[in-house]
């Protein structure tokens, strides 16, 4: 594929896409921010960028959050890469608590040593909610008979 071209295919999708994709090093601090993390979580990328990814992370997660940073920045290895997503709560600008799906994908340097994280995330609390909802309706017709 000519050069350009893909330059400009990843440049439409990094900007264009309706899901949240968000780049950190290896320290957590946010690099990248798309339009459709600012759309998702509520801070610009001016806000974002160069801040710890604690601004979206719920305070009662964080240890387990970045325990589970710091094992993929040793190993460059996680569940959650290739595919494999994770459903998490996380945090808007607003203070509203919203539920994400994601994946992972580790960022190297010219060495080939991790560099940090890229996740892709997209927002599902209006189904995560629903799912709720149907659980609860079952629960309540389980218990009527």
């Amino acid at each position: 594929m000519n050069g350009s071209f893909a330059d400009g295919v990843g440049r439409a999708l990094l900007s264009g896409v309706a899901d949240a994709i968000v780049a950190c090093d290896c320290a957590g601090i946010i690099r990248f921010w798309n339009p459709g993390a600012a759309r998702i979580f509520g801070f610009t990328a001016e806000e974002a960028v160069g801040r710890s990814l604690d601004i979206i992370i719920p305070e009662r997660l964080r240890a387990r959050h970045w325990d589970g940073y710091r094992a993929m920045m040793a190993s460059g290895q996680s569940r959650y890469a290739g595919g494999d997503t994770l459903s998490v709560p996380a945090l808007r600008k607003d203070g509203a608590q919203i539920s994400v799906e994601f994946t992972l994908v580790a960022l190297h340097d010219a060495a080939g040593a991790i560099s940090g994280l890229a996740a892709v995330m997209r927002d599902v609390t209006t189904r995560f909610e629903e799912l709720k909802t149907l659980r609860r309706q079952l629960r309540e017709a389980t218990a009527k008979n």
